[in-house]
């Protein structure tokens, strides 16, 4: 599992459940979300992306030579309101015609403590690329493992936001993922 905040959103939750080979894990797509909570007017509503992969290597003992590939399908992105989700995907906003996926990749990670660990990774969205920090939990039993994190994203930052839609009063500007 694994939350991600994305420009227009507040928070986003990647929930990934993993097989486990070597220290490669597989996302086994069927258990695994990608949700968001956005704030649009003041007011909060969710969606998710339904279509995405990560590649993940992934060991605790051996972060050195851990890594996160996180590839979004924007096109994908569903709130249950179609106006909205076309919204999303216009030029102003996601510009899916143009830069139709997102990819979030991590090479630096850091332990908290516990199952706690946190990772700098570069986003890239719209054509741009940033670092953003994420925080998150790594579980495993006999079944898989879970991912389960969190980060922040400022949207302008990547250009989410074009016209009217770069007033943060009406979207807020930093979002949870």
């Amino acid at each position: 599992m694994s939350h991600w905040r994305l420009a227009l959103f507040v928070p986003t939750v990647l929930l990934v459940s993993l097989a486990y080979a070597a220290t490669q894990w597989v996302m086994q797509p069927k258990q695994s979300t990608l949700t968001f909570t956005a704030v649009q007017a003041g007011a909060p509503f969710e969606g998710r992306f339904n279509q995405f992969t990560a590649d993940i290597r992934f060991d605790p003992s051996d972060l050195a030579n851990s890594r996160f590939e996180v590839s979004i399908d924007l096109a994908s992105v569903d709130t249950k309101d179609r106006e909205r989700d076309d919204t999303l995907r216009s030029a102003d906003l996601f510009a899916v015609d143009k830069w139709p996926t997102a990819t979030y990749v991590a090479e630096r990670f850091e332990h908290k403590g516990g199952m706690k660990f946190g990772a700098v990774g570069k986003l890239t969205l719209r054509g741009v690329t940033r670092e953003v920090p994420i925080e998150f939990t790594f579980e495993t039993d006999k079944s898989g493992a879970w991912l389960k994190g969190s980060g922040t994203v400022k949207r302008l930052d990547f250009g989410v936001g074009q016209g009217e839609w770069k007033d943060t009063q009406s979207i807020a500007n930093e979002v949870q993922v």
